[in-house]
């Protein structure tokens, strides 16, 4: 893993920083040698390998905790809330109220 320490280090420092991958410090390498690998290990299944191993580590070091809590809360909107269809026939439009100026004359 040493020599992929300095590209890890980049690419948690851009996620960190949530930096554009062109300001990345020189000290970290060329932003393309992150980036290209960043999507490499994402295609060929590295993260998922990497996630497995550090949670192995955590585990036999016991410092990690395997209970689980799941809770699930359904609030249910109001059909206008969802965009419903509204259903009947459309409401009338009133007209104004106003007087004409010949109405007014008579």
């Amino acid at each position: 893993m040493g020599r992929h320490r300095r590209t890890l280090e980049a690419i948690a420092w851009k996620y960190r920083t949530n930096s554009p991958w062109r300001d990345l410090p020189d000290e970290l390498g060329p932003f393309q040698t992150a980036h290209k690998r960043l999507i490499r290990w994402a295609v060929n299944g590295t993260w998922p390998k990497i996630l497995t191993a550090v949670l192995a580590a955590a585990d036999a070091d016991d410092d990690i905790g395997w209970t689980v809590s799941v809770d699930s809360t359904v609030v249910r909107a109001h059909q206008h809330a969802a965009g419903a269809r509204k259903r009947g026939p459309k409401a009338a439009v009133s007209q104004p109220n106003t007087r004409s100026d010949a109405h007014e004359a008579a």
